[in-house]
């Protein structure tokens, strides 16, 4: 869970990109939350009931740091980040990854910067009275025993049942003046064990919007069908030419030929219209793993075989600025340090996507089901198979 702390100042990407480059886990389940009081309570009473092997002397400290910092004050929630992890001894490989985080295990001379707690963790120890804290953040809360863990899921599991996707915190001056956008990291950062996701967050935090929501999502063959109909109307009528003129230039510089108009006209409507739906049936498959003229008809539904990440966020002209950090589609043309010109590598592969207009974000909102999660049932499913 990213505290509270580290998301109000922007530091998630950093923590994010950190997890899924060095902790080799599949990260299979993100969700926003604002916990309220009874979820504080139950949280941090069922730390302290833990064998102290779990947690040491720092189990108090940390119980404490949840009561205080987790759940609402001055009548207002705050927002974490849960994000789950799956693969082989997962507890010890993210706990080495976030660092020691109880006062037995950390010095400041021990401090390196390997970890994720030795940058953005604070622990001040009295210097008179060693045993005492002065000033406790986390930055990151992970458990560091399966035993734990498992406990900690069931907990999760049950007190964010009905709990919405999209979190409502923030009191604004104007509402009028406040938008939302969506934000899609697409497929080809999740090839392999990479930064890249939590560095493109980093980038769209220079925004200074705040993330409101965020799942990990597969799409079916009909929601990406849907998403990108425009697209492919797009293709089919205006790139459609622009394929057959390339296809006219190398076909009259390789037999030494010139066409006719009626010729031209047909390469047009043949050729350019037939390579515009080859390229969008890429697009397709590149979403969700499958192309519509190969997907039995009784699987068009079913969730893809590759995922993405959607992230909400919210606030002033949210579209304009995460399109400015995004850049135009094709990297090629994208100014310096944007999105895409860092990591997108064709107008196909660019990386990510974001809404352009209020109209686009209810459309790709509702195709995405931007209200639902799969994170509850991720950890009942996990916790039936570890007790059948």
């Amino acid at each position: 869970m990213v505290t509270p702390y580290s998301i109000a100042k922007s530091r998630t990407g950093g923590i994010i990109a950190r997890l899924l480059s060095r902790s080799n886990l599949d990260l299979v389940g993100a969700q926003m939350i604002t916990p309220d009081e009874n979820f504080v309570h139950e949280y941090a009473n069922s730390l302290r009931r833990q064998n102290p092997r779990n947690l040491n002397s720092g189990g108090e400290l940390l119980a404490g740091y949840i009561e205080r910092n987790l759940g609402p004050s001055g009548g207002r929630k705050h927002r974490s980040m849960l994000l789950i992890f799956q693969g082989e001894n997962p507890c010890k490989k993210l706990s080495d990854v976030c660092g020691a985080l109880f006062p037995e295990n950390r010095t400041f001379e021990s401090l390196t910067g390997e970890t994720i707690r030795d940058t953005y963790a604070d622990l001040i120890l009295d210097h008179e009275n060693p045993g005492k804290v002065i000033y406790f953040e986390p930055a990151i809360l992970t458990p560091r025993f399966q035993e734990l863990a498992d406990e900690n899921i069931a907990l999760f599991a049950r007190l964010l049942k009905n709990s919405e996707n999209i979190v409502h915190n923030m009191p604004y001056p104007d509402n009028t003046k406040i938008e939302r956008t969506l934000v899609i990291l697409k497929p080809d950062n999740w090839n392999y064990a990479s930064g890249k996701p939590g560095t493109i967050i980093d980038m769209f935090s220079r925004t200074g919007l705040r993330i409101v929501g965020i799942k990990i999502f597969r799409f079916s063959l009909n929601q990406a069908l849907a998403f990108y109909n425009a697209v492919e109307d797009f293709m089919t009528e205006t790139q459609a030419l622009v394929y057959g003129k390339k296809a006219r230039a190398v076909l009259e510089r390789e037999f030494e030929v010139s066409f006719s108009d009626s010729t031209v006209d047909i390469l047009n409507r043949y050729f350019g219209r037939s390579y515009a739906h080859e390229i969008f049936f890429k697009i397709v498959e590149f979403m969700s793993g499958r192309r519509p003229d190969t997907c039995p008809p009784g699987e068009a539904d079913n969730p893809g075989s590759v995922k993405c990440m959607i992230l909400v966020y919210e606030g002033e002209n949210a579209i304009r600025k995460i399109r400015d950090v995004l850049g135009p589609t094709d990297p090629l043309e994208a100014p310096e340090g944007t999105v895409r010109r860092e990591f997108g590598s064709s107008m196909l592969i660019n990386t990510a996507h974001a809404s352009d207009s209020p109209e686009s974000f209810e459309r790709e909102k509702d195709i995405v089901r931007i209200s639902e999660n799969s994170v509850v049932s991720i950890m009942n499913d996990y916790l039936n198979s570890v007790t059948r």
